[in-house]
């Protein structure tokens, strides 16, 4: 395969929300999924989000347990994996705490029509790897990734992206954690925007797993393809 092995982690509301119309987030899962996500960033080779969960939450992306990347150095690897911004126009802010927080290496995925000046501030701080006319090539992208000695990917999101990544075929697991929670609003974010699929596009997927974690369910997918 001439890109990484992908998986997208995500958890959303009983309605398939991942945040609030007003792009908040909201608190879905509880400890032991806390534990389950930073073992899973502990596990990959890098960890990728779109420049709308930048914006609106500034994740850090970090692992968060001291003995895992004490685990990670053990084995030779740096702290945390490799950090991912998928930012066609070249938006991430320079104080974002991608950049502050933990060692590693950072990765800004822009498309050429990025501005130049952003590109170049965004060079002191990450690799920028330019991709695609308009918008970031994922293809390309996972192509470079898998030849940079990435392996494993996880995507964390958001919506934009989860749709992206499973349209360009992309995908070959989705975990899902389901919480106790009603969100609603047709402009709050769900686990895939984007254009959708016709009827003649969608996407199969085959259950692996179906686990209760605390108040809520995680859900383990196999990506199958087209289903027509």
């Amino acid at each position: 395969m001439d890109r990484p092995f992908v998986f997208i982690n995500s958890a959303m509301s009983a309605d398939g929300k991942l945040s609030t119309r007003e792009r908040k987030q909201v608190r879905i899962s509880g400890k032991l999924d806390f534990e389950r996500v930073d073992e899973l960033r502990a596990q990959a080779d890098a960890v990728m989000v779109g420049i709308g969960t930048v914006l609106s939450d500034d994740p850090s992306l970090t692992v968060k347990s001291p003995e895992r990347r004490a685990a990670r150095k053990a084995a030779g690897k740096s702290e945390n994996p490799a950090r991912i911004i998928v930012d066609s126009e070249a938006r991430t802010p320079l104080d974002a705490d991608i950049f502050k927080k933990g060692e590693g290496l950072r990765i800004i995925a822009v498309s050429n029509s990025a501005p130049v000046e952003k590109i170049k501030l965004l060079e002191e701080k990450a690799l920028v790897i330019k991709t695609g006319t308009l918008r970031v090539d994922l293809k390309e992208l996972a192509a470079k990734l898998k030849e940079m000695g990435i392996n494993t990917l996880m995507v964390e999101g958001g919506a934009t992206l989860n749709w992206g990544m499973l349209s360009a075929g992309l995908v070959d697991e989705v975990y899902t954690f389901v919480g106790n929670l009603i969100i609603g609003g047709k402009t709050a974010p769900t686990f895939t925007d984007g254009e959708g699929f016709m009827e003649a596009e969608l996407l199969g997927l085959e259950l692996l797993s179906a686990e209760k974690i605390e108040e809520g369910i995680l859900l383990k997918w196999k990506v199958e393809g087209n289903i027509n």
